[in-house]
Order: C-alpha cells, then sequence, then structure tokens
C-alpha cells in the first residue's frame, strides 16, 4: 500500500507543477500578445489583421476557458453537489477518450492506406509510362521503315531491296524495335496482276487462315501443305520478312480476318494501328500487329481516304510480344516492394482481354493506369497490386493506446485534485463577485456623469443664446460688462461640462472617432484665434509652425485633434507669464533622425529669445523612435504620421508632481488658493484622445523655464470626395486669397532665426515669396541693389523698438530710395500701449501694424486693405462678417425642429437675427407633414434627441418621401407642374444637437442628413454649413 500512495502522491504533485506550467505559459503569451498589439497599433501597424485575430482568437478561448472553470468547479467540484455526479462525468471522460483512441486508430490506418495507395499509383504510373515510350519508339521506327520500302523498294525500278536486304536491314536495327518481335512486309497486289506476281516471285499467294488452322512448327516451311488463296478483287502477300518470321512469306494478309481490318483501316486513315490481342504464330504467345499503310511517294498530306486507298502500294507490320516485352520491363524496375502487374485491351469493356499477367492472389488493394499505344480505336490499360499484404499498423496502435492512457492518467490526477482546490475556488468565486460589484459601480458612476452633464448642456445653451441675442441689443457699458462676464462664465461651465462628459466616455468606453476630411492649417489658425485675446493681454508671443511636408488635407476627427491642441495650448496660457508659446507640426520622418541630437537652449535658437526645455526629450521615450519603432512603422503614402509639440516658457511642472500629471482629477499643486484653475482631467482625456489617433504622448518641464507636449498622431492622406474637399476650400481663407498676392515679393526683418521662420511661413501661405535679413540696415543695403521689386517689407516688433532714431531714418531713406512706390512697411507687434500705437499710425508713412499670433485670413485681410487688392471688406483677424451670412439667409424659409420650446425660441432668434424666414415645429411628425413636398421651405434645422421620433428617424422619412415623389416625376407618373416644376426635391437637413461629438459626420450621413451645427450657433460654423447649399443652389438658378 505504501508504493501505491507514494505514487499517487508523486501524481498529485506532477499534476500541480503542470497546472503551474500551463499558467505561466498563458499569463506570458497574453502579456506577449497586448504588448505587439500596443505596439503595432502605435506604430503605424494599422492592416496587421493577423495579429489582431490572433488576440482575438486568444481572449475568447480564456474567457471561454475561465468560464468553464468556473461552471465546473461551482456545480462539480463544490462539496454541496454529491459523488455520483462526479462519477459519472469520469466514466462519460473515459468513454469518450475511448471513442477518440478508436478514431486516432481510424485515421492514423488510413493515413497509412492512403500513403499505400499513392506509392501503387506512382509505381504502377511508372511502369504504364515506361512501357508506352518504349512501345512510341518501336512504332515510330516501323513508320520511319515504311517511309524507307515506298522510297527504294517502290520509288526504285528496278527495286533496290530484295528479302535478303530486308533481313539483314531488320536484323542490325532490331535495337531500335524493342518490343518488337519480327517485322514483315506485305504488297498491294490486284487480281489481274496475281498470275504475273506469281510467276515473277516464284510462288503461290497462300490463304492465311488455312495457316493459323494448321500451323507450322518452329524451323518447319512446308508451303506446299497450304492452300492458295482465294480468288478476290485484291491481295497483301509478304514478300519481305524479319529473319524470326520468315515463314508468313507469300501469306495473303487479306485473307485473315483479323489483319484484313487492320490492312482497311490503315490504308484509309494513314496512321498506324492495332490489331486485338491473339497467339502469335510460332511461338503461341499473346502478341499484336501494328500495320501502317505503304503509300506512293507522291500522295499529298492532305490526301481524302480514297486517295489513300488507290496510291497504297503495300503494308508494313510490325509483331509484338506483349508477354516477354512487359516481363522484360518489370526486370529493369524491380523494386523491394514487389507488385503484380496485369496488362488487358479494353476496347470491349464488356469483354476486356487478358494480355499480360497471372492469376496470382495478393493485396485487395489495386491501381489502373490508361496505356496509349496510338491507336485511337483500341483501348489498355495496366493493373497493378502489391505481391504481399498490407502489414499490421502497429504504429496506430500504439499510437490510440497510448492517448487512452494518458487520458485515463489525466483524469485520474484530476478526480485526484479537484477536490482540493474546492475551498480556493470558492474564494475565488467570491472575489469574481466583488469585482464585477466594483466595475458596476464605476460603470453606474460614468452613466450618472454622462446623463447629468448631458442634461446641464440644454438650458445651458439656452442661456448662452439668449446671452448672444442681449449683445445685439442697445446696452450701455455696464449693461454690456455685465452679460460679456456671464457669457464667459457660461463658457466655462459648458467647457467644464465638456470635460467630465468626455471623462465619462472614456471611462465607459463609447468614445469614438469620426474619418472626415480637414484642413490642419485652418484648424490650427482657429485655436491661435481662440487664445489670441489671452496672449496678447499678458503680452506672451503666440505662434504655430507647420512643416511643408505636411499634406494640406488630412482624414481624421478634426475636433478631437482641436481638443487635443486646445488643452495643451490652455495650460500653456495658465501657466505662462512671458516669453512664448510655440506650437510646431512636423512628419515623424523628418525628426526620427534628430533623436539623438541635443538641442541648446540658446536665446537665439527660440521664438523668444528665453531658455526652453529640450523638446528632444519629450518624444525620446517613444516607441515609434525606439529601433524597431521605424523600421515596423510602415512607409505608406495612404498614412501620415505627425509629431505635434507646444514648447512654452512658463513656470514648469515639479518634478515631485510630473508623474501624476496625466493622472484624472489630479491637480499639480492641489490647494485652494492655486491662482489657475481647471478640473485636472484635460492631459488625461487629451492622452486617451492621442492613443485612439494609433499616437502617444510625452513631456519634458523644467521648473521656472518651461515645459514641452509632444505626441504623434496617424492620419490618412486627402479626402475621400471631391465634394467634401470642395466644402473645405470654400471655408479657406487662404485658399481664396492667395492667388490675389502671388508673385509679390515681401522681406521679413527680424534677428531671431525662429521667429523669422515663423514669419516666412504664414506669409508664403499665401503665394507671396519671402526674403529674411536680421537687421534694418542690411534691409536697406537690399533695396538700394534694385535687383528686385519688393512690394512689403515686415519688421519685427523688438527689432523696431530697439533704437528709435534707427528707425525714423529707415523710414526716411526707405521714401528717399522710391519715393513714387515705396514698399509697405509693416510692424510686427505682440502687444503696444496705445499711446504708441496712435503714433505710428497718425502719420501717413507710418508702418501698419500687424499684432500677433499671425493667421492667414487675418494677415490676408491686413494686405488687402493696406495694398489695395482683393475683398476690402473681410474683417480683421479672420472674423466672419455678420453681413455675408445675412446675405446668405436674407429670405430663406427655414424650418426648425426641436421639442423643447427655449431650444426653438433660441433658435428662431438667431436665425431670423440673420434675415431668415423661420417656422417652428416641436416634433418630428409635424416636419414630415410640413416637408412634404411641394413646400416652400429652402432648409430644415432638425434636432436629433426627441421623443417619439428622433431627428435620424424624421430625415429617414423625409428622404423616402422625397425618393418616391423624384421617382414618380421621373417615370411621368404625374405632371411635374403638381410640384412647381421641381424635377428633384431634396431639401438641406442640418442637425442640431447640444453634443456635437453624438452627431458625427457619418452618422448623419447614413441617414440622409447634409450637415449639423452645434447649440446655440456660432456664425463661423452657420456660415460654412449653409453656404454650401445656398451658394450651391444659386449657381444651379
Amino acid at each position: 500500500m505504501s508504493f501505491f500512495h507514494v505514487f499517487g502522491f508523486g501524481l498529485k504533485v506532477g499534476h500541480l507543477l503542470l497546472m503551474l506550467c500551463c499558467w505561466i505559459f498563458s499569463v506570458i503569451h497574453m502579456k506577449w500578445f497586448a504588448n505587439r498589439a500596443a505596439m503595432d497599433s502605435k506604430t503605424g501597424f494599422l492592416g496587421d489583421g493577423v495579429l489582431m485575430i490572433w488576440v482575438e482568437w486568444w481572449e475568447k478561448i480564456f474567457g471561454s476557458s475561465c468560464k468553464i472553470h468556473h461552471h465546473y468547479y461551482q456545480y462539480i467540484g463544490s462539496k454541496k453537489v454529491r459523488k455520483t455526479w462526479w462519477r459519472k462525468l469520469l466514466v462519460t471522460w473515459v468513454l469518450f477518450w475511448t471513442l477518440v483512441s478508436f478514431w486516432i486508430f481510424w485515421y492514423m490506418s488510413s493515413q497509412a492506406t492512403e500513403k499505400r495507395k499513392e506509392t501503387l499509383a506512382s509505381m504502377c504510373d511508372e511502369r504504364a509510362r515506361m512501357l508506352q515510350d518504349q512501345f512510341n519508339v518501336s512504332m515510330n521506327h516501323v513508320q520511319a521503315m515504311s517511309i524507307l520500302i515506298s522510297t527504294f523498294h517502290h520509288g526504285k525500278n528496278p527495286s533496290a531491296i530484295d528479302q535478303r536486304t530486308f533481313e539483314r536491314y531488320t536484323e542490325r536495327t532490331a535495337f531500335e524495335r524493342p518490343l518488337t518481335s519480327g517485322v514483315a512486309y506485305a504488297v498491294r497486289v490486284l487480281h489481274s496482276e496475281r498470275e504475273q506476281f506469281e510467276k515473277q516471285q516464284g510462288w503461290t499467294i497462300k490463304r492465311m487462315d488455312t495457316f493459323e488452322q494448321n500451323p507450322v512448327h518452329k524451323d518447319d516451311h512446308a508451303q506446299d501443305v497450304l492452300e492458295p488463296s482465294p480468288v478476290q478483287e485484291e491481295y497483301a502477300p509478304v514478300i519481305f520478312a524479319q529473319d524470326t518470321i520468315a515463314h508468313v512469306v507469300s501469306l495473303d494478309m487479306l485473307s485473315g480476318k483479323e489483319d484484313r481490318e487492320n490492312i482497311l483501316r490503315a490504308r484509309i486513315s494513314g496512321k498506324g494501328v492495332l490489331t486485338a490481342p491473339f497467339r502469335l504464330l510460332k511461338s503461341n504467345r499473346l502478341g499484336v500487329i501494328l500495320t501502317f499503310a505503304v503509300y506512293k511517294t507522291d500522295l499529298p498530306s492532305n490526301a481524302t481516304p480514297h486517295e489513300r486507298v488507290q496510291a497504297t502500294d503495300g503494308y508494313l507490320g510490325g509483331v509484338f510480344d506483349i508477354e516477354s516485352l512487359v516481363e522484360k520491363l518489370l526486370q529493369q524496375l524491380a523494386s523491394k516492394q514487389a507488385i503484380l502487374v496485369n496488362v488487358y485491351d479494353t476496347t470491349n469493356i464488356s469483354g476486356p482481354i487478358s494480355m499480360y499477367g497471372s492469376n496470382e492472389i495478393g493485396d485487395p488493394l489495386e491501381h489502373v493506369s490508361n496505356l496509349n499505344f496510338g491507336d485511337p480505336d483500341r483501348r489498355h490499360e495496366m493493373c497493378c497490386r502489391f505481391k504481399h499484404k498490407a502489414p499490421w499498423p502497429w504504429l496506430a496502435m500504439m499510437t490510440s493506446i497510448g492517448a487512452l492512457v494518458i487520458a485515463l492518467l489525466v483524469g485520474h490526477i484530476f478526480h485526484a485534485t479537484v477536490n482540493r482546490i474546492a475551498k480556493v475556488e470558492d474564494d475565488y468565486h467570491e472575489m469574481m463577485e466583488l469585482k464585477k460589484r466594483a466595475e458596476a459601480a464605476d460603470v453606474a458612476k460614468s452613466q450618472f456623469l454622462a446623463t447629468v452633464s448631458h442634461e446641464i448642456r440644454t438650458p445651458m445653451n439656452c442661456v448662452l443664446g439668449m446671452l448672444d441675442m442681449l449683445m445685439d441689443t442697445n446696452l450701455d457699458e455696464t449693461q454690456e460688462d455685465y452679460v460679456r462676464t456671464a457669457q464667459a462664465s457660461g463658457k466655462a461651465l459648458v467647457s467644464l461640462i465638456n470635460e467630465v462628459l468626455d471623462q465619462a466616455k472614456i471611462e465607459s468606453g463609447k468614445i469614438e472617432l469620426e474619418a472626415v476630411c480637414f484642413d490642419l492649417r485652418a484648424i490650427l489658425d482657429d485655436v491661435l484665434s481662440l487664445f489670441s485675446g489671452k496672449s496678447q493681454e499678458k503680452g506672451v508671443e503666440l505662434a504655430v509652425y507647420i512643416s511643408d511636408q505636411v499634406p494640406e488635407m488630412l482624414i481624421g476627427d478634426p475636433g478631437r485633434f482641436r481638443q487635443i491642441i486646445t488643452n495643451l495650448m490652455g495650460n500653456s496660457i495658465k501657466f505662462t507669464e512671458k516669453g512664448h508659446i510655440f506650437v510646431t507640426v512636423h512628419l515623424v520622418e523628418e525628426v526620427v533622425d534628430s533623436i539623438d541630437v541635443e538641442t541648446e537652449s540658446s536665446p537665439m535658437n527660440t521664438l523668444s529669445g528665453l531658455p526652453v526645455a529640450d523638446r528632444h526629450r519629450s518624444w525620446r521615450g517613444f516607441k515609434a523612435f525606439s529601433q524597431e519603432g521605424p523600421n515596423s512603422f510602415p512607409l505608406s503614402t495612404d498614412f501620415t504620421k505627425l509629431i505635434v509639440s507646444v514648447e512654452d516658457t512658463g513656470v514648469g511642472i515639479p518634478l515631485e508632481a510630473q508623474s501624476r500629471v496625466f493622472t484624472p482629477f489630479m491637480q499639480v499643486k492641489p490647494s485652494i488658493s492655486r491662482i489657475p484653475g481647471g478640473t485636472g482631467i484635460g492631459l488625461s482625456i487629451s492622452k486617451c484622445l492621442v492613443g485612439l489617433m494609433n499616437g502617444e504622448i510625452g513631456f519634458v518641464s523644467t521648473p521656472k523655464i518651461g515645459s514641452t507636449f509632444t505626441f504623434t498622431a496617424v492620419f490618412n492622406n486627402g479626402c475621400s470626395s471631391s465634394s467634401e474637399y470642395k466644402s473645405h476650400q470654400i471655408n479657406n481663407q487662404a485658399n481664396l486669397v492667395s492667388s490675389q498676392f502671388k508673385g509679390m515679393k515681401a522681406l521679413v526683418v527680424d534677428q531671431r532665426s525662429t521667429r523669422a521662420k515663423v514669419s516666412r511661413y504664414h506669409i508664403q501661405r499665401l503665394g507671396i515669396n519671402v526674403e529674411v535679413t536680421s537687421d534694418l540696415n542690411h534691409c536697406l543695403s537690399i533695396r538700394s541693389n534694385g535687383n528686385s521689386v519688393i512690394n512689403m517689407i515686415f519688421v519685427e516688433q523688438e527689432v523696431w523698438e530697439r533704437d528709435m532714431g534707427l528707425s525714423s531714418h529707415f523710414m526716411d531713406r526707405l521714401n528717399q530710395i522710391d519715393h513714387r512706390s515705396p514698399p509697405k512697411l509693416f510692424l510686427l507687434a505682440n502687444s503696444i500701449s496705445f499711446n504708441r500705437a496712435s503714433a505710428a499710425n497718425a502719420t501717413n508713412c507710418g508702418p501698419t501694424i500687424i499684432m500677433k499670433p499671425l493667421r492667414a485670413s487675418m494677415l490676408a485681410a491686413s494686405l488687402q486693405r493696406v495694398m489695395g487688392v482683393g475683398n476690402k471688406a473681410n474683417c480683421r483677424n479672420g472674423e466672419l462678417p455678420a453681413a455675408t451670412l445675412h446675405n446668405l439667409l436674407l429670405g430663406r424659409k427655414i424650418l426648425v425642429v426641436d421639442d423643447n420650446k427655449l431650444n426653438l425660441k433660441v433658435a428662431e432668434a438667431a436665425l431670423k437675427k440673420y434675415g431668415a424666414t423661420v417656422v417652428c415645429a416641436d416634433s418630428g411628425e409635424k416636419a414630415i407633414s410640413m416637408l412634404k413636398p411641394p413646400h416652400k421651405f429652402d432648409a430644415c434645422f432638425m434636432d436629433i434627441q426627441m421623443p417619439e421620433m428622433d431627428g435620424f428617424e424624421a430625415t429617414k422619412k423625409i428622404r423616402e418621401m422625397e425618393e418616391a415623389v423624384n421617382s414618380s416625376v421621373q417615370r411621368g407618373e404625374v405632371s411635374i407642374q403638381t410640384y412647381e416644376n421641381i424635377s428633384k426635391w431634396h431639401v438641406p437637413i442640418l442637425a442640431m444637437t447640444a453634443d456635437v461629438i453624438h452627431a458625427t459626420h457619418e452618422e448623419c450621413q447614413r441617414c440622409g442628413m447634409d450637415g449639423y451645427v452645434s447649440k446655440p450657433f456660432e456664425a463661423q460654423k452657420l456660415y460654412q454649413e449653409v453656404s454650401r447649399f445656398f451658394q450651391l443652389s444659386s449657381k444651379e438658378n
């Protein structure tokens, strides 16, 4: 008993070690899959579907195994379950593996049989191929002999061939006909020529069937016993024969049944024909005769059967001894595995003729190979079998028995271990239940935040809309200040709600990205406009530089990209009191080679002259810049990987707080008296959004020097459609005015190379050629040379204020050099006192001041006013004039659909402000009835979230209704006059929502909407949407 105890203990220990190894193996593989998936997704492996499929399958398998594990120990391993159930399961296990072992035995046996079949087929096909090849060689030589006889016997007079010559020739060339046992030639003799032929030959034409009935024996040449051939139209007596078959000389081949059929077929077809197998004369062995007709030499190649018969001179036959030939072939191909070969003539399928083989019983497995001997009217087959039966499948037997033994051992180990870990499993289930409760509580919290945030947004939008309309009324200075303060507070509250809502979406995993075409440069111009007021108040220089290698148009989520930039620039504005904030955008390929280059924080190398944190250290830890990163990222023309840096000269981040920068709701210095406010979740949201864009984010910060945040993002190239691209072109002010300044030349005077590069970037966006110089004296020397015309000069404020005397001298000299048309002078300023600005603008020849940050639209508007080109009515700083929107909406009849009366009131007032005629509806059903063709509405603003029927469903029904009307008009079922002479009805429908993130471009297009606007209406966004439809309709009209 002690031995069995020790053995059982050993099995249990082994089982525990096996479980431990399996657990470690699964953990390592899961981490490897996760790391690979994360690395590939961030470095650009967007098309690596194989790895993602493996990860998904592994998760399914792992989840299924955990569920099985859970249910197994809950219902089987628990102490509450009686042992009888476990015994039934164990019996089922044993029976199952018994069946599996039988299946393994059957499968391996069948595999061995299939391999044996393949071997037999290969050996049989090889023998059939060699027999067929050797037969073809002999057949070709017999055919060549027929040509030789036609040439030298019938073509020569007298003949160059006699019996002796034929015997010697066939004897010497027998090696070229390895399968023939003899060759003979029979000449064609007509009945009228018989008497003369017999006198010439000295013998009488004998009858073939008499010879077959009384066969001669070896060395027996008694021709007298044979009867003469009966009278017939023609004869085929043998005149030449190889020595081995010399006894057939003088025999009439046409008097025999088989030979007669052979000869007639041969001379009509012009090809070699075979007889059926028969017993050869003298040898009494099975063989066949191959017959070729010998024609006159002048027979054309395309002769008809009748012409061939008339041109026939004789018949050449080759005798094949099939039995001896196959035996020789099998001796040449002797192998370790002996096989039995049978050759059959299967011309008559119902009665095949055996040409070679024995009746020996071998392996029942057989293979049949087809033989082609050149005669299409006859068919032959080779049937092969192994001589010995197949051995016992020992490998299959041992494998199946081994699998059954292993299964029994596993069952024993599992049965011995299951009760030991029951308590551990119960504790595990209890922890899992607690974990599920915690996760459910977390999801409930996120859902609560999302619901409450959305509910707060609706009344806040009404408040902001009413405040915006209040600003258009006559207010005194105090009232206007109150309204602006309320607007700023409301916008701050909406921004806070947006951040909380985004954080809730991130935690619940419901945040998604759009894929629309957008202009990256226009987005950064908009963000600059957002922070331009604060930067000018503080005197902080704000600038953006985008590399020329970055494409004009990208496909991605412009709103989320703008949110990342806004968060980073907003933090920089909060904590920067002097110096600059500098945003740069490059391709990853541009900076990948400079990762190991240390940059100097020299004042001449920065935007404002203050030292900055080295931006290279902010992306040093990115996987895209690791050793495997660049190699793993595919350099495809379909994708663009950007790297964006936001550099500031603020207070920096303390070292002890840098580890929690991206933690939600964590402040760098959490205290009641902190000056800059905020929720502390902006950077956390930015990190999540960067991850969704397949990028990475990092930072470097030095206290009292500044911080630099850098992130990467992957976008698609180009626009998805030409119409989408055109809509972006309409809104891009730089594209509209760039042609007005093409060919002009500008001179930028700035001593700082980085700042000059930024100025040149923005000016060049307008199509202007730019040259950079470092001081005013050099600028005058360039101007005095007169090599090229300079239309405008941009002087940096720092250079201008450094020496006011030199600046005055510069203006005088500039007018003296070219007093007729001096170049326009512009002063690039960050912040300037009102006295200095007034003094500068008071003189007619003074420089025009352009306030930073520079943007294409603002710069173009300033140049248009001063240079006198283009549309001078464009407002400063690129803001959309109200008159432009008023011209678009004036007289337009617009339907507004919203279930909230306050929202209807706000939207109605906002649209009426721009001259539109507004009709309101409070449900989707009313909108459908009002938009039924024919109607007078030019557009419809549809709320998305409405009870009973939401905006998406209402839009689908409106589109279906319009499609039905259009189809009826096109088919002529109704008159076009019935629908006001409009052949195609399609009213523009724009979605209205308090949460623009939900109203994605794909969702709007899927239901038939033409765009969306946010609540309350913003002039710029409203203009972008309505201009696409109303301008288009005006062109069509």
